[in-house]
């Protein structure tokens, strides 16, 4: 019988350290927020693959559109001999995307590839090198996306060195007393010791800090950052790629400045678990990069992008965004509840839609993180039938990003098991 342990055991003689699993858990099936694994151990998934699933596992309409499409081809290459696929789908997130503004869109495999291509992007339209990130962003896993993020370990450790031009400013952060204020003369400093305006190309920012902890961004920051960008000619570029296709309880969490990016990087979220990202952007940004300069061989593929048309439809059909507002509340309410039963290791729980966050501390003190207890939550609560996720530039934060179409059933009874764990490991 192939149970979990051989699967570790067999994993760990060929697929290299680095690229480490979070439970010995090997999954067989999963449906919606609901996963099986080769032993017949059920699962309340409250991960969906980081943010990917938020149509749930297998939803059928995805399901059949992958299929529809594979009966057909499966790759032609977009830049070689392309499909109506793609095209419809450029033609709804341009729709999508923040803003009055015409756009155009890009298609490539990975949220790190979009980080990526929103730079060149954003340099050849300005003729500018330098990038302005932020401490705690999170905006991928190469060479130039982990210069961007603002995290050492383990995304950074023993890696560099990393791209010239990039430089870093405080991410505004109440709860760890870091005011608007103080990020913007952080900016200003940058401005006038290390690079000049002029120079600077973009500035990225995530508008709710995804691997930094979940931190949103202040509606007030992002509005003077828009300023800022327009007072300069620096290109703004928004990270959704992990808060994007109805996470926060919009379509993008940039909505809720009511500003428009110039570039906007999208992902996980976007196909259903399907390989895809994209870049949006003013059509008039987006037209700067030379005819072959932007792409990739498996970019905008043909079942991802039905994939991607099937997650559409579902947001709009099913009121996800709507959903996520609901999920978020509920959770907040119940996870507020174990904050007032621990008070001396839960230090806040917050949200933007169900993107949810519990940020675990010791003596009640937001400067005494508790990776351990963290770690130990993580570790216990899939063997108890829950899959967590950890975040947080101090490994201190429990993120929770179940489907958005998860029941009420499920939901509470994935709480209910994170009530026992806290019960027996937080005292």
């Amino acid at each position: 019988m192939t149970t979990n342990a051989s699967l570790q055991e067999r994993k760990e003689k060929v697929i290299a350290t680095g690229q480490g699993n979070l439970a010995p858990v090997y999954i067989e099936r999963a449906e919606n927020a609901e996963m099986w694994d080769v032993e017949g151990n059920r699962y309340i998934d409250f991960a969906a693959g980081i943010a990917v699933n938020n149509t749930g596992h297998t939803h059928p309409k995805v399901v059949a559109a992958v299929k529809d499409q594979l009966d057909k081809f499966s790759h032609t290459c977009v830049m070689v001999t392309p499909y109506e696929q793609s095209v419809a789908l450029a033609e709804k997130l341009v729709a999508a995307a923040p803003g009055d503004s015409d756009k155009k869109a890009i298609f490539v495999t990975t949220g790190a590839e979009a980080v990526e291509n929103c730079v060149k992007i954003a340099r050849s339209h300005t003729g500018r090198p330098g990038v302005i990130a932020f401490n705690g962003g999170f905006h991928g896993r190469t060479n130039l996306t982990m210069g961007l993020t603002g995290k050492v370990v383990p995304y950074k450790a023993s890696f560099g060195p990393f791209p010239a031009g990039i430089f870093h400013a405080p991410y505004p952060n109440e709860y760890h007393g870091v005011s608007i204020e103080d990020s913007l003369k952080a900016l200003n400093m940058l401005f006038t010791c290390d690079i000049e305006p002029s120079q600077v190309a973009a500035i990225i920012i995530e508008p709710v800090q995804g691997e930094g902890g979940f931190y949103p961004a202040p509606v007030e920051f992002l509005q003077q950052l828009r300023a800022i960008c327009d007072q300069h000619g620096i290109m703004l570029i928004c990270d959704e790629i992990q808060t994007g296709f109805a996470r926060t309880g919009k379509m993008f969490a940039t909505e809720y400045a009511g500003i428009e990016p110039d570039l906007m990087t999208m992902a996980k979220g976007i196909a259903g678990g399907f390989p895809l990202a994209a870049v949006v952007g003013k059509a008039e940004v987006m037209d700067s990069a030379p005819a072959g300069g932007l792409g990739g061989t498996y970019a905008g593929a043909p079942m991802a992008c039905a994939a991607s048309l099937a997650v559409l439809e579902i947001i709009e059909e099913e009121k996800l965004a709507d959903r996520a507002l609901a999920i978020g509340e509920q959770m907040v309410s119940r996870l507020n509840g174990l904050k007032e039963e621990y008070p001396q290791v839960i230090g806040t729980v917050r949200n933007l839609g169900a993107m949810i966050a519990m940020e675990l501390v010791q003596n009640g003190d937001s400067e005494q993180p508790n990776p351990e207890l963290t770690k130990a939550l993580v570790a216990e609560a899939s063997k108890r039938g829950l899959i967590l996720l950890s975040c947080g530039i101090r490994s201190n934060v429990i993120r929770f990003l179940p489907a958005l179409t998860i029941s009420d059933e499920v939901l509470n009874e994935g709480i209910d098991i994170l009530a026992g764990l806290m019960a027996d490991l937080a005292k």
